[in-house]
């Protein structure tokens, strides 16, 4: 992976919730396709980014699962700080209960930074411990997280949808969209921020979904 700048973010104000779709849009793969939970003897190493040496990779089968770009420098800024009093979680529509917890293995294993997994920061750091994270689409959930994923994030977390920075691939359907207009505050109108990203989480659509999130609250 080639070391790229985070700085280009700008300064804000950044988003309170950054919540990532993770198939096809944070990581490479599509969970529904896998049949086997990864472990910690199926991790692949590598360069993070400039970072030094980590977890780069999981495999599951012959399938290896990895960061998209993008996501990789978010959570290297995020890590380091970078952006004030923002949280992150995951919104993920997984097919099955297998998906789910291959889904979740892999947070496990994968490192943003040497020695701190993808998990460490969000669930541990962010949140201290307490899974927020909705992924699946089994009761409570559903395949619209319009409905379900983001009204359970707005309880769970308490923090406003007009405080949210969404982003997803939309390939299976527009879940984009559908948040955009189902989840928004009264007082305000105003709701999710959203970023499709089509081709997974490139840096650019990062940069752009922060850009996009500041400018509507400085207007």
């Amino acid at each position: 992976m080639t070391k790229h700048s985070s700085t280009s973010s700008g300064s804000g104000p950044f988003p309170e919730l950054c919540v990532f779709d993770l198939d096809a849009c944070f990581w490479d793969q599509e969970m529904y396709t896998l049949s086997h939970i990864p472990q910690q003897t199926h991790v692949v190493r590598g360069e993070l980014m400039g970072r030094g040496e980590g977890v780069v990779g999981v495999m599951s089968g012959r399938e290896r699962i990895s960061l998209h770009e993008g996501s990789l420098l978010a959570l290297q800024a995020h890590h380091d700080g970078e952006y004030p009093g923002m949280k992150v979680c995951f919104a993920s529509s997984a097919d099955t209960p297998l998906a789910e917890k291959i889904g979740r293995a892999a947070l496990k294993l994968l490192e943003v930074v040497p020695g701190t997994t993808v998990w460490d920061l969000v669930v541990e750091r962010d949140w201290n411990g307490v899974d927020v994270n909705q992924i699946g689409r089994q009761p409570p959930l559903s395949a619209n997280k319009s409905a379900t994923h983001f009204p359970i994030l707005r309880e769970v977390t308490k923090i406003r949808y007009d405080k949210m920075l969404f982003f997803d691939d939309c390939i299976w359907g527009d879940h984009c969209g559908q948040v955009e207009r189902a989840c928004k505050e009264r007082d305000s109108g105003r709701g999710v921020v959203t970023v499709r990203t089509p081709y997974g989480l490139r840096v650019e659509e990062w940069h752009a979904g922060l850009g996009k999130y500041a400018k509507l609250f400085q207007e």
